[in-house]
C-alpha cells in the first residue's frame, strides 16, 4: 500500500512538473539571432528573357528551343526546315537536268546525236519519242514550281521556329499551376449602403479578382 502511494505521488510531481520543464524545452523564436541579409549576398533569380529566346531562334533555328530547355523540339525544327531544304535541291537538281535537255532537244539534231552522254538516262525516252519537247518542258515547269515551293516552305518553317521559341519564352513567366478556385461572400457596396455579392477568383498565383454585383 505504501508502495502504490509513493508511486502515485511520484506521477503527480511528474504531472506537476512537466509543463516547467516543456515551457523550458521550447526557444522562443523571437529571439534567435537571424543572419543579416547583405545586398551583395542577395541571390537575384535571372529573368528568363523572351528578345533572346527570338533573336537566337531567328539566327539558328533550335537555338531558342535550347535557351527555354525545350530540348526534345530540336529535332522536330530541324526535321520541319531540313525536308524542304531537301526538296529544295533534288527539285533544283533535276531542274538543270531537265531545262539542258530541253535545250538539246529544241536544238539541231547533230547536237542531240551524242545525247546518252550528255543527259541523264531517264530522259533518254525524251528524245526516241517524237514531239516529246512539250512533255518535257512540263516536266522542267514542275520542278522549278516545286523549287520555290520548297524555298517558301524553308521559310515558313523557319518563321513557325521563331514563333514557338518566343511563345515558349513568354510562357516561362506565366503561372499555370492548378491553383484555379472562386467564391462568393456578401458584401457592402462602396459610397452606398446597398448590400450585394462578391466573386472571388483565384488564378495561381496571381492576384485575386473581385467582381462586384448589386442585389
Amino acid at each position: 500500500m505504501l508502495r502504490l502511494r509513493s508511486i502515485f505521488l511520484s506521477l503527480m510531481v511528474m504531472l506537476l512538473l512537466l509543463p516547467a520543464v516543456t515551457r523550458a524545452q521550447v526557444v522562443d523564436s523571437s529571439r534567435i539571432p537571424r543572419p543579416s541579409v547583405l545586398a551583395n549576398d542577395t541571390i537575384v533569380k535571372p529573368r528568363h528573357d523572351p528578345r533572346k529566346a527570338t533573336i537566337r531562334s531567328a539566327i539558328l533555328p533550335g537555338w531558342g528551343q535550347a535557351y527555354n530547355k525545350k530540348y526534345w523540339k530540336i529535332p522536330i525544327v530541324y526535321a520541319a526546315i531540313g525536308i524542304p531544304t531537301y526538296t529544295f535541291f533534288y527539285n533544283k537538281k533535276w531542274y538543270g537536268r531537265t531545262r539542258d535537255a530541253a535545250r538539246m532537244l529544241s536544238a539541231d539534231p547533230i547536237d542531240t546525236a551524242n545525247y546518252r552522254n550528255r543527259v541523264n538516262e531517264k530522259l533518254w525516252v525524251f528524245f526516241t519519242t517524237p514531239n516529246s519537247l512539250n512533255s518535257l518542258l512540263t516536266f522542267r515547269n514542275a520542278y522549278r514550281r516545286d523549287m520555290d515551293y520548297s524555298v517558301l516552305i524553308v521559310l515558313l518553317m523557319w518563321g513557325l521556329n521563331v514563333v514557338d521559341a518566343t511563345v515558349d519564352a513568354h510562357l516561362k513567366e506565366f503561372d499555370v499551376s492548378d491553383n484555379l478556385s472562386f467564391h462568393v461572400k456578401p458584401t457592402l457596396m462602396q459610397g452606398s449602403n446597398a448590400a450585394g455579392l462578391s466573386v472571388v477568383f483565384t488564378l495561381g498565383k496571381n492576384p485575386s479578382k473581385t467582381i462586384n454585383s448589386y442585389k
